[in-house]
């Protein structure tokens, strides 16, 4: 019977703790210096209930980051269900991009031995990711066999170099139709491993 009185609390403390993380992901968005305060009452929560799962700003950082890195690596299923592997491709490194970009705007906070711990850990699923979409659209014959995932993640990495700006995003997308053509499968680049 305790059991089950304490299951809701759980359930509430999950959702409380998603919600606010949504709110930190977009209030992170807007700026990199956001107070805890203000995000908490953006959540509709107390700073007792945010700090309870969050004690400081680089622990809601971290859960922030992998949240969203596990939501980018798991929507790679669905973009290759509902696009052509090619334009999934195109799409989730924009994806990716944009989330790269907010998270250099998060400044000092992300230069910590435990940041650089989250970093190094979510480095495996988002190359795997990147593989599943480069089978993909191998399969389709969008792209030439044996293309390294990441070495495709490293050369894609300009895509977080440019502007935030529409001009940033014109030259992203210029340049990934050279990195893309490169990929192609008539491309013939006489490079060996």
């Amino acid at each position: 019977m305790a059991e089950s009185r304490h299951e809701p609390v759980r359930s509430d403390a999950l959702k409380n703790r998603e919600h606010i993380l949504q709110v930190a992901h977009e209030a992170f968005a807007e700026s990199g210096a956001i107070s805890l305060n203000v995000i908490a009452k953006r959540a509709g929560v107390g700073a007792g209930t945010l700090y309870r799962h969050f004690p400081n700003r680089e622990t809601l950082i971290l859960a922030v980051y992998r949240r969203d890195v596990q939501r980018l690596v798991d929507s790679v299923g669905r973009l290759l269900a509902d696009r052509e592997p090619l334009d999934a491709f195109r799409l989730w490194f924009e994806t990716l991009a944009d989330y790269v970009r907010l998270k250099h705007g998060l400044g000092e906070a992300l230069h910590t031995a435990a940041v650089r711990d989250a970093v190094n850990e979510t480095y495996a699923p988002v190359t795997a990711a990147v593989g599943e979409l480069l089978r993909a659209c191998e399969e389709a014959g969008s792209v030439r066999p044996g293309l390294d995932p990441a070495d495709v993640l490293l050369l894609m990495g300009f895509m977080w170099r440019v502007g935030p700006d529409e001009a940033g995003r014109a030259q992203a997308r210029r340049v990934m139709a050279l990195a893309v053509e490169g990929f192609l499968p008539t491309r013939s680049t006489g490079l060996t491993a």
